[in-house]
Protein backbone atom coordinates (compact mmCIF):
# COMPACT_ATOMS: atom_id res chain seq x y z
CA UNK A 1 0.00 0.00 0.00
CA UNK A 2 1.51 3.35 -0.99
CA UNK A 3 2.29 5.99 1.57
CA UNK A 4 -0.58 8.46 2.07
CA UNK A 5 1.80 11.19 0.88
CA UNK A 6 1.99 9.54 -2.54
CA UNK A 7 -0.85 10.90 -4.64
CA UNK A 8 -1.20 11.79 -8.31
CA UNK A 9 -0.49 15.44 -7.52
CA UNK A 10 2.57 14.64 -5.38
CA UNK A 11 3.89 12.37 -8.14
CA UNK A 12 3.62 15.26 -10.62
CA UNK A 13 5.52 17.43 -8.12
CA UNK A 14 8.15 14.67 -7.73
CA UNK A 15 8.63 14.32 -11.49
CA UNK A 16 8.73 18.08 -12.12
CA UNK A 17 11.19 18.70 -9.29
CA UNK A 18 13.38 15.72 -10.16
CA UNK A 19 13.68 16.56 -13.85
CA UNK A 20 14.36 20.23 -13.07
CA UNK A 21 17.29 19.00 -10.97
CA UNK A 22 18.40 16.60 -13.72
CA UNK A 23 18.39 19.42 -16.26
CA UNK A 24 20.62 21.50 -13.94
CA UNK A 25 22.98 18.64 -13.13
CA UNK A 26 26.39 18.70 -14.82
CA UNK A 27 26.57 14.89 -15.03
CA UNK A 28 23.01 14.03 -16.07
CA UNK A 29 21.95 17.02 -18.13
CA UNK A 30 24.08 16.19 -21.19
CA UNK A 31 22.62 12.66 -21.40
CA UNK A 32 19.02 13.83 -21.09
CA UNK A 33 19.44 16.86 -23.33
CA UNK A 34 20.97 14.70 -26.06
CA UNK A 35 17.68 12.79 -26.26
CA UNK A 36 15.10 15.33 -25.10
CA UNK A 37 16.24 18.77 -26.22
CA UNK A 38 13.16 20.58 -27.46
CA UNK A 39 10.93 17.63 -26.51
CA UNK A 40 10.67 17.89 -22.73
CA UNK A 41 6.99 18.86 -23.06
CA UNK A 42 6.37 15.44 -24.69
CA UNK A 43 8.46 13.52 -22.16
CA UNK A 44 6.97 14.84 -18.93
CA UNK A 45 3.43 13.42 -19.32
CA UNK A 46 4.99 10.01 -20.00
CA UNK A 47 6.99 10.31 -16.80
CA UNK A 48 3.89 11.31 -14.82
CA UNK A 49 2.13 8.23 -16.23
CA UNK A 50 5.11 5.95 -15.55
CA UNK A 51 5.57 6.98 -11.94
CA UNK A 52 1.81 6.94 -11.28
CA UNK A 53 1.73 3.38 -12.62
CA UNK A 54 4.68 2.14 -10.56
CA UNK A 55 3.83 3.98 -7.33
CA UNK A 56 0.03 3.85 -7.31
CA UNK A 57 -0.67 0.99 -9.71
CA UNK A 58 -3.00 3.18 -11.73
CA UNK A 59 -2.92 4.62 -15.19
CA UNK A 60 -2.26 3.34 -18.63
CA UNK A 61 1.51 3.66 -19.05
CA UNK A 62 2.90 1.36 -21.69
CA UNK A 63 6.40 1.39 -23.01
CA UNK A 64 9.71 -0.39 -23.13
CA UNK A 65 11.61 1.48 -20.43
CA UNK A 66 14.53 -0.94 -20.47
CA UNK A 67 14.90 -0.90 -24.25
CA UNK A 68 14.73 2.91 -24.46
CA UNK A 69 17.48 3.26 -21.89
CA UNK A 70 19.66 0.54 -23.40
CA UNK A 71 19.73 2.61 -26.60
CA UNK A 72 21.61 5.40 -24.77
CA UNK A 73 25.34 5.60 -25.25
CA UNK A 74 28.06 6.75 -22.90
CA UNK A 75 26.30 5.69 -19.69
CA UNK A 76 28.75 5.22 -16.81
CA UNK A 77 28.54 4.35 -13.12
CA UNK A 78 28.64 8.06 -12.23
CA UNK A 79 25.29 8.58 -14.00
CA UNK A 80 23.63 6.09 -11.67
CA UNK A 81 25.22 7.68 -8.61
CA UNK A 82 23.83 11.08 -9.59
CA UNK A 83 20.41 9.76 -10.70
CA UNK A 84 19.84 7.85 -7.47
CA UNK A 85 21.13 10.72 -5.33
CA UNK A 86 18.91 13.31 -7.00
CA UNK A 87 15.92 10.98 -6.94
CA UNK A 88 16.38 10.18 -3.24
CA UNK A 89 16.70 13.85 -2.31
CA UNK A 90 13.67 14.76 -4.40
CA UNK A 91 11.53 11.93 -3.01
CA UNK A 92 12.34 13.02 0.55
CA UNK A 93 11.58 16.65 -0.31
CA UNK A 94 8.22 15.75 -1.86
CA UNK A 95 7.00 12.77 0.19
CA UNK A 96 8.83 13.34 3.49
CA UNK A 97 11.39 11.00 4.94
CA UNK A 98 8.84 8.36 5.96
CA UNK A 99 6.80 8.57 2.76
CA UNK A 100 9.78 8.41 0.40
CA UNK A 101 10.86 4.83 1.12
CA UNK A 102 8.62 3.13 -1.43
CA UNK A 103 9.58 5.53 -4.23
CA UNK A 104 13.27 5.10 -3.41
CA UNK A 105 12.92 1.30 -3.44
CA UNK A 106 11.28 1.45 -6.88
CA UNK A 107 14.02 3.78 -8.15
CA UNK A 108 16.67 1.37 -6.85
CA UNK A 109 15.03 -1.57 -8.65
CA UNK A 110 14.93 0.43 -11.87
CA UNK A 111 18.55 1.51 -11.49
CA UNK A 112 19.63 -2.06 -10.69
CA UNK A 113 17.91 -3.44 -13.77
CA UNK A 114 19.47 -0.80 -16.01
CA UNK A 115 22.92 -1.33 -14.50
CA UNK A 116 22.65 -5.05 -15.22
CA UNK A 117 21.83 -4.14 -18.80
CA UNK A 118 24.65 -1.65 -19.20
CA UNK A 119 27.42 -3.24 -17.14
CA UNK A 120 26.41 -6.83 -16.38
CA UNK A 121 26.39 -6.13 -12.65
CA UNK A 122 24.99 -3.70 -10.08
CA UNK A 123 27.62 -1.11 -9.26
CA UNK A 124 25.55 1.48 -7.39
CA UNK A 125 22.97 0.86 -4.73
CA UNK A 126 21.02 3.82 -3.41
CA UNK A 127 21.08 4.67 0.26
CA UNK A 128 17.51 4.01 1.38
CA UNK A 129 18.15 5.12 4.93
CA UNK A 130 16.90 8.62 4.21
CA UNK A 131 20.11 10.22 5.44
CA UNK A 132 21.14 13.14 3.28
Amino acid sequence: MPSPTITESSIIRLVDTFYARVRDDAVLSPVFEAKLAGRWHEHMPRMYAFWTKVLLGTGEFQGNVFGKHMALSGIETEHFVRWLTLFRLTAIDVFGIDGATEAMEVAQRIASSLQLGFFGDIRVRGDLSGAA
